[in-house]
């Protein structure tokens, strides 16, 4: 297939994509060239525009074949425009040295806007979870103001356009809770996503004593911590000398126990299930248990 023609494919998908099939004729004649200086980001823009090899490959493409799927934008009270979609694409026109990138101009109220500039975006498969929290959040507003529609839940409207749940979507909303520091720590992986959950329950000064004592330890905080201090956090116990010995109380040694198939096959016929086995080795260390008095009850 020619250069062109590859274009052109990449192009009409793409307006199907975000248009469907019946709205790219209709708006193909409104697509204006906008001169970039004019262009401005949305407003709390979720996602990183990074200088990446997917970018370069962007810039490569825009240089090769232009720009194959307009960006969407709406007037700004200010002057210029508000990019609702296209932040990547303008970046890539400017590292491309262009002055200019097609738009639709679109009239969208706030929450229109911001519906759209989340299910652009999301989904990506390098998004990061702080980038994913503030957008499903973002998105979140948006619907609760526009109101339900058909009686549905928000949480999974919002999961839509990435295929995910609405428990997801909520535990992505609590996330956003989180100052920028500690969901920082969550994007790389120095905190695990249950944990920066358990986290996002805290007020902001006990979210700072964590942060600090994380950075000046460098422990790695379990999910039996972080759930210990999201409890003494709900009854307002938390204290700075009381997070510091959380995070630093020395953690239990784990133990595995491996019974390899021969033995396991000694003492239990070919008819036992896996379960049945585990059921019967449980009832006997409950019997062992109580004869040498070591039992927990």
């Amino acid at each position: 297939m020619s250069k062109s023609g590859s274009a052109a494919k990449v192009k009409l998908n793409s307006y199907d994509d975000l248009f469907g099939s019946a709205g790219v004729q209709a708006d193909t004649a409104q697509v204006q060239e906008i001169p970039l200086s004019e262009l401005h980001d949305f407003k709390g823009h979720p996602f990183k525009v990074l200088d990446d090899e997917k970018m370069q490959e962007t810039v490569e493409s825009i240089k090769n074949y232009g720009v194959l799927m307009p960006g969407i934008v709406r007037t700004r009270a200010e002057g210029g425009y508000e990019i609702i979609a296209g932040h990547r694409r303008k970046h890539g026109c400017e590292l491309a040295g262009l002055s200019t990138m097609p738009v639709f101009v679109k009239e969208y109220t706030d929450d229109e806007a911001t519906v759209i500039m989340v299910d652009t975006n999301i989904q990506r498969e390098d998004i990061l979870p702080s980038e994913k929290a503030r957008a499903y959040s973002m998105k979140y507003e948006a619907i609760k103001h526009q109101g339900k529609k058909g009686g549905g839940n928000s949480l999974d409207e919002v999961g839509e356009a990435a295929g995910e749940s609405g428990k997801t979507v909520q535990r992505y909303i609590w996330l956003a809770r989180l100052s920028d520091e500690l969901l920082d720590m969550v994007d790389k992986k120095k905190i695990g996503l249950v944990q920066g959950v358990d986290l996002s329950f805290l007020d902001a000064e006990a979210q700072q004593w964590v942060q600090v004592i994380l950075e000046e330890t460098g422990v790695v905080i379990s999910t039996a911590q972080s759930a210990k201090l999201k409890e003494y956090g709900k009854n307002g116990e938390l204290t700075l000398p009381m997070v510091r010995l959380i995070l630093t109380e020395e953690k239990p040694k784990e133990r595995k126990v491996t019974i390899k198939p021969d033995k396991i096959s000694e003492f239990f016929a070919e008819n036992y299930s896996s379960e049945d086995i585990e059921n019967i080795i449980y009832q006997l260390l409950e019997e062992w248990s109580a004869i040498n008095g070591t039992s927990k009850q």
